[in-house]
């Protein structure tokens, strides 16, 4: 008899709401941690001075509200947040900005003329947001189940995704709207992969919004963690895992780390064929990340943009698709792409009163280590001057010290893996159920498989549930809600 029925190994978002599916099946479950407090990606930590509170690696996230996992498991009654009337805002020279509101119809209007074209291209979206869910939230092997929006989300990636990309607009506020959000893929631009995402992140921000969690990430795992314990499960911290065969006897053991990680870890369980195909998965290019202790909130030029939770910083479409380029080719954009989050805009427990928290990042080559701190305040400054007399502290990390907070993020990419097209299709190999490897009882359940990055814990969901079936003859998805 095994000691447990099932392992995981790693308490990210992706590791926890595997070990609270299982755990709600009624099976034994005990996670494994390498590091001293859970969370992986969605942790919140005192990083500049004492009292503020800065999120180490996720802060806004699309897919809280919108995932099929968090939705069963009740995320909304668990955890407070905070969804800003301004999902995002794009500033660009001359204190104008394009403003993505929650209501489609007040951000088509802020748009002016190019109003009408916005609502044309993402209101078929915005309509069939859950039937757009499902199919960006499940491997694309899967057999389509609702062929009429995969067929409009479709012809929208093409058209954004190659050379027609610029004839739908006629000002820079629509263009570089539409671009901020394509560019968190990490692609360059246009691309297909960036085009899908970009798409799909736009469609949440008029469908559901870009929530951010009262107190930080860390609120999110804290509450699969609690969840997991009062069904049972357990959670071991400081247990780094090494090799498969040092953890206790279990049926079926689940993975939220690389894929890389997985191959090496589990490489004795696992046949050559398939750890070869491990080595060659890809991985995309890194972030660089700087959090700032600031004595004021950010004086954005364009003072509506005051009221966004999330900014991207650059410039015009063209200067942003300058900026992605440089680094697809392996080099430091002079003016890059910034990603800004300002929580505590919205939620005065970040900070000591009147003082604020900025998380950002940069986009780099994969295991940069150039420290962006600098480049980062230039782009910020440009569209907000006087930030930097705001600036109290700052703690930076490179790609390569990415990397090393948590080896997941390989070379600082932390989608772990290329999100281009043939990177979300093959994630980590192509098949229907891609979180099921061809060892026995082995499985991943993280961010390198589908459906890929963010904090919605849906790979996984839908690695626990594959193992249920496979391993456990287990048919019917456990009851995930409060009070089960």
């Amino acid at each position: 008899m095994t000691e447990l029925d099932a392992v995981v190994v790693g308490a990210g978002p992706n590791g926890l709401a595997a070990a609270v599916t299982l755990a709600r099946a009624g099976l034994r479950v005990a996670v494994h941690e390498r590091a001293g407090t859970i969370g992986g990606g969605a942790r919140t930590a005192e990083l500049t001075l004492p009292g503020y509170f800065h999120d180490i690696c996720s802060a806004v996230h699309p897919m809280a509200f919108a995932s099929p996992f968090f939705q069963r498991f009740g995320l909304t009654s668990r955890v407070d947040f905070v969804n800003p009337e301004l999902s995002y805002a794009h500033p660009l020279d001359g204190g104008r900005a394009g403003l993505a509101y929650r209501d489609l119809a007040l951000t088509s209007a802020a748009l002016g003329a190019d109003g009408p074209a916005w609502r044309r291209l993402l209101d078929p979206l915005v309509r069939s947001v859950g039937d757009l869910t499902s199919i960006t939230g499940d491997s694309l092997l899967r057999m389509p189940r609702h062929p009429i929006t995969l067929a409009r989300f479709g012809l929208r990636v093409l058209e954004q995704g190659g050379p027609a990309w610029n004839t739908r607009w006629s000002t820079d506020e629509a263009a570089g709207l539409l671009t901020g959000v394509m560019a968190h893929g990490v692609q360059p631009l246009p691309s297909l992969g960036a085009s899908a995402a970009g798409l799909a992140l736009a469609t949440w921000a008029h469908a559901g919004g870009w929530p951010i969690p009262i107190g930080g990430s860390q609120r999110i795992v804290d509450a699969l963690a609690d969840d997991l314990l009062a069904h049972g499960g357990s959670i071991a911290l400081d247990s780094e895992v090494s090799d498969v065969r040092a953890l206790p006897s279990s049926r079926v053991v689940l993975f939220d780390t690389s894929a890389r990680a997985m191959g090496r870890i589990a490489r004795d369980r696992l046949p050559d064929r398939y750890l070869d195909r491990l080595r060659r998965v890809r991985y995309g290019n890194g972030v660089a990340k700087v959090d700032f202790a600031l004595s004021g909130p950010v004086p954005w030029a364009n003072e509506e943009s005051r009221r966004a939770g999330t900014l991207h910083v650059g410039g015009t479409r063209a200067e942003i698709a300058e900026a992605e380029g440089a680094v697809t080719a392996g080099r430091h954009a002079e003016r890059p792409y910034v990603l800004v989050s300002q929580p505590s805009t919205f939620d005065p427990s970040r900070a000591p009163e009147g003082k604020h928290t900025l998380w950002t990042y940069a986009h780099v080559p994969r295991g940069s280590r150039l420290d962006q701190t600098e480049a980062i305040m230039r782009q910020i400054e440009r569209f907000a001057p006087g930030f930097r007399d705001l600036v109290l502290a700052s703690s930076s990390r490179s790609a390569h010290d990415v990397e090393l907070h948590d080896p997941n993020y390989i070379g600082g990419d932390i989608a772990s893996g290329n999100g281009d097209f043939l990177g979300l299709l093959v994630r980590p190999v192509l098949a229907p159920d891609p979180w099921r490897t061809p060892g026995r009882g082995i499985y991943l359940a993280s961010s390198s498989a589908a459906p890929g990055p963010g904090v919605h814990g849906l790979p996984g969901w839908r690695a626990a549930l594959s193992a249920l079936r496979h391993d456990f003859g287990i048919d019917t998805e456990p009851e995930l809600g409060p009070g089960v």
